[in-house]
């Protein structure tokens, strides 16, 4: 009998009080924004990935890799042709895990032998079948171009690996929460005057019975202690400039999911910056996941960085209500695009704090000159600074920042 391993998601239940009230009428209310399109294509993918297809999750890991690594075309003769003539130079061109999983061999076995006339031909064979079965599955186009079926599977591994990494770590909500009458429902507390909807009527009764009185008193009455978390606008500022080519690029993509998943879960919203010599895409902030997702799919590396440009930027996109305004910048050198690049930059904070956005700098092994313009942005900025040099432990940085708002 052939077993295979579901992904299963557990809800928690626990015991609410309530009041019965009588509905006398119906109406169809909207779908919560960000809801997955139900197109058939997408739920087949959809359903391979919960249900742990080993070949499509292998097909999604090679088309994210070849996003993070800006490749936009997959052609044999080109890839054989780097392979040959300089086996180096296409390692840094297509990463060590596009050319394990297009030859079928481990990149220190490709490059100890292809220079043997019938290992080439038999690479050669192994790239193009490989590619010939991902055109066949409609995730590459006739001309080898990445598809919109395979943007979607890619985002859909993209999510799942950040997911899994979340509830394996255990990152939970730790922010401060103040008193708010309208907030969250949180432990109860004594009477004291406040709405008869925030009575607590069971754990009125157990106090009354406890105390062994026969009818409740007001000492006995209790309450829902309400906690409002504050509304939170947050923007990550992701520099894809070239230098993040790879597995930067691919980490920061996971540390953005982890962001927008646990912020919009608790009704917060996110915004996203993809900047390099110029901002490449912006979404506003929102609550719709699967936007800031499939933006964060997209993404590909460039050449420079224009960091006071991102935080311009962010000056527009922020509303002008009255809630918490965070850009998080996340790079991993210097600005490097403009005339005077780190006046420009410190400028922008200056402009940036005066309309009451702060913000906080993750440093992906910055050098001295970075680091110490980091140290002023986030001094002007009144934010915090990351210094990271374990890409493993990034979304935790990002969530750390997020939950000290």
């Amino acid at each position: 009998m052939k077993n295979s391993a579901k992904r299963v998601v557990v809800f928690d239940r626990q015991k609410l009080d309530y009041e019965e009230v009588e509905v006398k009428t119906t109406e169809t209310i909207d779908e919560v924004q960000g809801k997955l399109k139900k197109d058939d294509e997408h739920d087949k993918l959809m359903s391979s990935v919960l249900e742990s297809d080993k070949q499509k999750i292998e097909d999604g890991k090679l088309i994210l890799e070849s996003i993070n690594e800006g490749i936009g075309n997959f052609t044999p003769e080109l890839m054989m042709e780097n392979l040959v003539n300089n086996y180096t130079l296409a390692e840094q061109l297509f990463g060590e895990k596009i050319i394990r999983r297009l030859t079928n061999y481990a990149p220190g076995y490709v490059e100890k032998n292809i220079k043997i006339p019938e290992f080439q031909k038999e690479i050669r064979n192994n790239i193009e079948d490989n590619v010939e079965q991902l055109k066949k599955d409609k995730l590459l186009s006739k001309e080898g171009n990445i598809t919109d079926k395979g943007i979607f599977l890619s985002s859909l591994i993209l999510y799942t690996e950040e997911l899994d990494n979340l509830v394996a770590k255990g990152f939970g909500d730790k922010r401060k929460k103040e008193p708010d009458t309208y907030g969250d429902r949180e432990d109860t507390i004594g009477y004291k005057k406040s709405r008869y909807k925030d009575i607590s009527i069971r754990r009125t009764i157990k106090t009354a019975i406890r105390r062994q009185h026969r009818k409740i008193v007001k000492d006995d009455i209790k309450i829902f202690d309400r906690k409002s978390k504050g509304k939170i606008s947050i923007i990550y500022g992701l520099d894809a400039s070239g230098s993040m080519k790879g597995d930067k690029l691919g980490t920061a993509k996971k540390a953005g999911v982890a962001l927008a998943f646990k912020a919009i879960q608790e009704k917060n919203k996110v915004g996203l910056i993809v900047f390099g010599s110029e901002i490449k895409n912006a979404v506003e902030p929102c609550n719709d996941f699967m936007r800031i997702l499939q933006t964060l799919t997209n993404i590909r590396a460039s050449m420079e960085t224009n960091i006071a440009e991102t935080i311009k930027k962010s000056i527009e996109m922020f509303s002008n209500k009255k809630e918490t305004k965070h850009l998080i910048l996340l790079t991993d050198a210097l600005p490097t695009k403009g005339d005077r690049p780190e006046s420009d930059t410190i400028k922008a904070v200056s402009i940036a704090r005066n309309e009451g956005i702060t913000i906080s700098v993750i440093g992906i092994k910055l050098d001295k000159d970075g680091e110490k313009l980091a140290k002023r942005i986030v001094k002007i900025g009144e934010g915090r600074l990351y210094k990271v040099t374990d890409l493993e432990k990034l979304d935790k940085v990002i969530l750390e920042d997020y939950y000290s708002l």
